[in-house]
């Protein structure tokens, strides 16, 4: 009995080419309280989420926030940035 297969359409997106990610940067001047708001308004993560992220930041110096395309990252790095907090956006891995 034959089967047929499928091959995945190969995107760049499956490829890991437009996969980005925004970083945070541990300061001194902003609050828990304002960087876990600015991040639930930038990326829409739970209170929980933005909770562990401020806490990484924190204690690492910095912190992973958000996944996705290259344009979204870009927009959430701008509104973190709107309060002082370094947001760099990267591509996810290293080629």
């Amino acid at each position: 009995m034959s089967q047929t297969v499928l091959e995945p359409e190969l995107s760049l997106d499956t490829l890991g080419q437009s996969r980005w990610m925004v970083t945070i940067f541990n300061n001194d001047t902003n609050s828990f309280a304002e960087v876990i708001a600015i991040l639930i308004e930038a990326t829409g993560c739970t209170i929980e989420e933005a909770q562990i992220e401020a806490w990484e930041a924190h204690t690492y110096g910095k912190a992973p926030v958000h996944f996705g395309a290259l344009k979204v990252c870009d927009e959430a790095a701008g509104v973190i940035s709107r309060i002082g907090v370094r947001a760099q956006v990267t591509p996810e891995w290293e080629n």
